[in-house]
Order: structure tokens, then sequence, then C-alpha cells
């Protein structure tokens, strides 16, 4: 299952958003409150994916996969 960012998102101009990790699987939806606050939280995309194949002719060539981000539920997370 993946790792999942999220941050709470501030409610005042003196708030800080807090970051935490969540082990969700992909075909969970995305949190919109904190689990243990109850605050509004929003899920950071973070990195991504990327992998080198070597071809025949011994050049290195980069992929990146297919597909979006965002969990496509419509929760206002980013895609």
């Amino acid at each position: 299952m993946p790792v999942y960012v999220y941050e709470t998102v501030p409610q005042h101009d003196t708030e800080q958003p807090e970051q935490f990790e969540l082990r969700q699987s992909m075909s969970e939806p995305c949190l919109t409150t904190h689990p243990s606050t109850g605050a509004p939280v929003r899920r950071v995309l973070s990195g991504g994916l990327i992998t080198m194949t070597k071809g025949s002719n011994g050049i290195a060539s980069s992929q990146r996969p297919s597909g979006g981000m965002g969990c496509g539920s419509g929760c206002g997370c980013v895609s």
C-alpha cells in the first residue's frame, strides 16, 4: 500500500500547516479531515515515479508510467 502525505488546511493567518503521512490503499478515498483532530486536510503531491531502462542499442532512456495522479473521487485533491 502506498504512503500518502497530507497537510492540514490553515483556518487562520497565524496557523501553519501540519504534515503527516498515512498508509492507504489506492482504492480508499482521500482524507478530508485529520484522523485525530478533525481539522480539514488536503493531500500533498510529492515525488514521482520514473523508471530507467537500457535499450537494445545500449542507450538508457526514461519512461514515466501512464495515468494521472490524485484519487479521482472528486474530493478536491490535486490531480
